[in-house]
């Protein structure tokens, strides 16, 4: 079989050599893939145990990466699998570069527009070996998706962004002031309550007694108002939004994953053009389409999007907006026209510098049919937005 090196990737904890990680690197393994890189910044955690089957109970506390890759090479002889405890984000061009494919199980939209980003960016048309194919797998609960990418060619993940639900939010005067659901005190406990006790001292939700101390806060709130159902592992998906992982849905989003490496590797078949969709909540159902490239795509496309917006908004309120915008999705946005800054987020003399245009109207600082560019530090690339009023 050739030789194909493949690079598994992941951040914030539970995909990278997790549950679809798990599944995935045995899978190449065993289908005769010889030269495996894997990355992850998660260390193993008790709750991992019960379908991240190369984890056993000695390894609690260990990085998930290197344990995975020492169980895979101790079971099955003739595969080198390379560990990297960290963020795909440390990593240049120049390390995926050596690679034939890469393959992302993550549960991280920006570790995901990162990578394809990244992947697109490396492409040189002069240099076929510069394209690597991108296969990206996901699950949620009894949900899950496949897709194959080629960087440039077919519908990139930037493309697709308008798939993604909306986060569900609770509004704060909601959870402040008239909570109705478990969520709600558990949101009070973690948003409100947690820097009023503890200040400048920042919430993690991978520390069991951070964790704890807001499921009991939460837990007396919920008391107070009547409401059941506050309990340890719902503060924990709350906190950490995080969707209940289903044994079989990773194994099958796995298998899938794995059979368009194989097929990309050996030319055996043709590969997945480009996107299947699995649902398995009442029966096992599956639909595959081509999901069209958009010529507006701030990553493989080359035309800036229509926004339509109102010109009497503030560019402070623009911002805002610019987190829950479907099409965006930017969190930490800094804004220039062609000819000026709007709002720069970093350096600090800048920003000060430019802080009094969040005051100000749209129709102060754009012109109707004027074009912005948005970057975010944690993305490398920038998305064009041509403003309508």
């Amino acid at each position: 079989m050739t030789n194909v090196e493949y690079t598994h990737i992941d951040i914030n904890g539970t995909s990278g050599a997790g549950g679809l990680g798990c599944e995935i690197l045995k899978n190449l393994a065993l289908s005769g893939f010889k030269d495996i890189h894997v990355i992850d910044m998660d260390t193993i955690d008790i709750s991992n145990l019960n379908r991240q089957f190369l984890f056993r109970s000695k390894d609690v506390g260990k990085p998930k990466a290197l344990v995975a890759a020492n169980f895979i090479m101790n079971r099955i002889k003739n595969v080198k699998i390379t560990p990297y405890f960290g963020k795909i984000q440390d990593k240049d061009e120049e390390y995926y570069m050596q690679f034939g494919l890469v393959i992302c199980g993550l549960d991280s939209v920006e570790a995901r527009r990162w990578i394809n980003a990244t992947l697109v960016n490396m492409v040189d048309h002069a240099n076929p070996e510069s394209l690597k194919p991108l296969i990206d797998g996901g699950t949620e609960g009894f949900k899950g998706q496949a897709r194959v990418i080629l960087p440039t060619i077919t519908s990139c993940y930037e493309c697709s962004l308008d798939m993604l639900g909306k986060q569900i939010t609770f509004p704060i005067c909601t959870i402040a002031n008239t909570p109705r659901l478990p969520e709600h005190c558990i949101e009070w406990s973690s948003v409100l309550e947690w820097p009023k006790v503890f200040k400048d001292k920042k919430l993690d939700n991978d520390n069991p007694e951070h964790v704890q101390w807001v499921y009991n806060t939460a837990f007396q709130r919920a008391t107070e108002f009547n409401i059941s159902g506050v309990t340890y592992s719902l503060t924990q998906g709350v906190i950490k939004n995080i969707i209940p992982a289903i044994a079989s849905t990773n194994a099958i989003i796995a298998a899938s994953c794995c059979n368009e490496a194989l097929k990309i590797a050996t030319t055996c078949n043709p590969y997945l053009s480009n996107y299947m969709m699995y649902i398995g909540n009442d029966s096992v159902y599956t639909y595959t389409f081509e999901h069209q490239q958009k010529e507006d795509c701030p990553v493989c496309g080359n035309i800036a999007q229509d926004f339509f917006a109102n010109k009497e908004t503030t560019l402070e309120e623009f911002i805002d907006h610019l987190a829950d915008t479907q099409q965006v999705r930017i969190k930490t946005p800094s804004l220039r026209t062609a000819d000026k800054n709007l709002y720069l987020q970093a350096p600090p003399q800048l920003e000060e510098a430019t802080r009094p245009n969040l005051s100000k109207t749209l129709k102060e600082l754009v012109l109707d049919g004027e074009e912005i560019s948005i970057t975010d530090p944690g993305l490398p690339f920038s998305v064009k937005l041509k403003i309508r009023y």
